[in-house]
C-alpha cells in the first residue's frame, strides 16, 4: 500500500491517529520502534536541528526536501511534512508538491502566515488574505500526481482575527478540496470543541508543551472530534533536555559513566540502525559473488 493511502486511511479511521514528530532520520526509527503508524516533521525541530536557529523561514525549499528525502529512506510509515507557506506564490507551491512528493512523504501542509512565518504559538504572527492562501491550497492539489497525498490547509488566523475568521476560512479551504483541516493555536478546550462541531473535513490538533493550547490526551482529542493529533516539538525539546543534561555532565564530572542508565548500549544502537541487517546482505551478497567466480566470472 502507498504510504499515501495508508495516511487517507488513518485520517478517516475512527480512532484518532497519533503522530509524533521527528527531526532526523534516527527520530524515524526510533518512532517506528514504539509502534507508531505515521509521523510528521516540522519546521520548527529541523530549523532547531539543521541551523539551531528558531522557526522563522529560514530553511530553503531543497533543505526541506532533502530532510525529507533522507528520513522517507529510513521508514515505510507515512510522513506529514511541513510546507510552510510554500516558499513564495502558486508556481512555488507547485513545486513544493513536485519535490515533497519525490522525496516520498505522504502529504504536506500550507498555512496562510505572510512570510517570513513564525511558530504558530509565537506572538506577532500575521496572516495573508483568504484568497491569496485559498490559491496556494489549490495549486498543490492540482500539482500533486497521486490523488492520495494528503494537502492540510493550516490557518493561524485565530490569533489575529479571532475564533470566527479561523473557522471560516477553514471551511473554505476544505470546499476546495483540502483533505485535512489545522486551525492553529485554539487556547480552550469549548474553542477546540468549536472547531470540530463546525468544520465538515477532519481536523488535526496540535500539542505544543507548554504552547498556547490545552494540552490533551489523544483520548480526549478524539471525543472532542479530532481525527489526527501531532506532537511535532516533544522530541526536539525531549533530546535538547538530554544533551544539555549530558554536556553538564562531562564538564562536571569528566565521566559518562554516571549517565549509563540514560543513553543505548553499544549493541542494542547498532540493531537500531540495522547493522545486524546491512551485515547478513553484504555476507549474501559476497557469497553470491564467490558462487560467480566460481563459475569462472572472476573476469
Amino acid at each position: 500500500m502507498r504510504r499515501t493511502t495508508r495516511l487517507k486511511q488513518l485520517i478517516a479511521a475512527p480512532d484518532i491517529v497519533v503522530m509524533p514528530g521527528v527531526h532526523d532520520a534516527l527520530g524515524v526509527r526510533l518512532a517506528e520502534a514504539a509502534g507508531f503508524q505515521a509521523l510528521t516533521a516540522g519546521g520548527y525541530g529541523a530549523t532547531a536541528t539543521l541551523l539551531g536557529r528558531p522557526d522563522s523561514s529560514q530553511l530553503s525549499l531543497t533543505e526541506l526536501s532533502e530532510m525529507y528525502s533522507r528520513m522517507c529512506d529510513a521508514t515505510a510509515l507515512p510522513i506529514l511534512a511541513d510546507a510552510d507557506t510554500g516558499f513564495g506564490n502558486v508556481t512555488n507551491v507547485a513545486r513544493v508538491t513536485r519535490l515533497y512528493e519525490k522525496a516520498g512523504v505522504a502529504g504536506l501542509f500550507i498555512e496562510d502566515q505572510v512570510f517570513p512565518k513564525r511558530c504558530g504559538h509565537m506572538a506577532g504572527k500575521d496572516v495573508v488574505p483568504t484568497a491569496e492562501w485559498l490559491a496556494k491550497i489549490k495549486a498543490a492539489l492540482d500539482a500533486r500526481v497521486d490523488p492520495d497525498f494528503v494537502i492540510m490547509a493550516r490557518t493561524d488566523a485565530l490569533a489575529i482575527h479571532g475564533l470566527d475568521e479561523a473557522i471560516a476560512r477553514a471551511q473554505l479551504a476544505h470546499d476546495a478540496g483540502a483533505d485535512l483541516l489545522f486551525v492553529e493555536a485554539p487556547t480552550s478546550v469549548p474553542q477546540m470543541e468549536r472547531i470540530c462541531r463546525e468544520l465538515a473535513g477532519p481536523c488535526l490538533a496540535n500539542n505544543i508543551e507548554t504552547g498556547l493550547s490545552p494540552l490533551l490526551a489523544a483520548r480526549d482529542l478524539q471525543a472532542i472530534g479530532y481525527a489526527c493529533v501531532v506532537f511535532p516539538v516533544a522530541a526536539t525539546y525531549a533530546v535538547a533536555h538530554a544533551l544539555r543534561d549530558l554536556f553538564r555532565t562531562i564538564m562536571q564530572t569528566g565521566s559518562t559513566a554516571s549517565f549509563l542508565p540514560r543513553m543505548l548500549e553499544f549493541n542494542e544502537f547498532n540493531d537500531l540502525v540495522g547493522l545486524t541487517e546491512q551485515r547478513q546482505r553484504e555476507a549474501a551478497l559476497q557469497d553470491f559473488a564467490s558462487a560467480l567466480a566460481a563459475r569462472g566470472f572472476a573476469t
